[in-house]
C-alpha cells in the first residue's frame, strides 16, 4: 500500500446551478450540486486517480508528465504561483 499526504491547489467554481472543483496539479476536476458535495466528490476522484495510477504501475510516469518532482523520496506537485482574474480585450471577426 502506498500512502500519500498531499497539499493540492483546488479551485471551486460555480457554473450555473453546479459547483466544479479543479486542480491544475493533476489536471483533474469534478462537479456537484453544492459546495459540500463537490468537496466530497473531489476527494473521491483524487483517491480513485491515485489508486488507478498505483494499480497500473504508472504513478511515476504520470506525475512526472504533470510536472511533479520527487523531494526526499516524496512526490511534490508544481507550486501554484498566482491565481488571478485578468481582463482581455479581443477583436473578433
Amino acid at each position: 500500500m502506498v500512502k500519500f499526504n498531499l497539499q493540492l491547489p483546488v479551485s471551486v467554481f460555480k457554473e450555473g446551478k453546479h459547483f466544479v472543483a479543479y486542480t491544475p496539479a493533476l489536471d483533474l476536476s469534478t462537479s456537484g450540486k453544492n459546495y459540500e458535495e463537490v468537496k466530497k466528490r473531489f476527494n473521491e476522484v483524487v483517491t480513485i486517480f491515485f489508486d488507478e495510477l498505483v494499480r497500473k504501475g504508472t504513478l511515476n510516469e504520470v506525475l512526472e508528465n504533470l510536472g511533479w518532482q520527487k523531494v526526499k523520496r516524496q512526490w511534490a506537485p508544481p507550486s501554484l504561483i498566482s491565481q488571478e482574474s485578468e481582463s482581455f480585450q479581443l477583436a473578433m471577426k
